[in-house]
């Protein structure tokens, strides 16, 4: 865990957070800044930097987030209706935090292209 990583520090406990969720691979909390009415960041508790950094040897990881994101939705009532997955990646792709998470924003309609 580098000791400067903002989401490590999160999912380890040492900062608060809103958390919704929370298990022995994933953590979920709500975005401090939400974009949506439902605005969760699902956050890996191993410090992978970015989706780039992805390796084979997290492929059951990257499917446990999806799984989740879409048990989160059933939970918080924006399955039916639709919802999105963000993964930014890259400063030019909007990544502020060198920690892989997804933004998963419903309750509202989305525009097309975003950002």
């Amino acid at each position: 865990m580098p000791p400067d990583c903002l989401f490590c520090r999160i999912v380890s406990g040492e900062l608060p957070s809103a958390q919704v969720y929370s298990d022995e691979s994933i953590v979920a909390i709500r975005d401090i800044s939400p974009q949506a009415p439902t605005h969760l960041l699902l956050i890996p508790r191993k410090h992978i930097a970015s989706a780039r950094e992805v390796g084979p040897e997290d492929k059951g990881l990257i499917s446990d987030v999806c799984a989740l994101a879409a048990e989160l939705a059933m939970r918080h009532g924006v399955a039916e209706d639709g919802y999105r997955l963000v993964i930014n990646v890259g400063r030019n792709g909007g990544q502020t935090v060198d920690h892989l998470h997804v933004h998963m924003l419903g309750g509202r309609p989305m525009a097309w292209p975003p950002g």
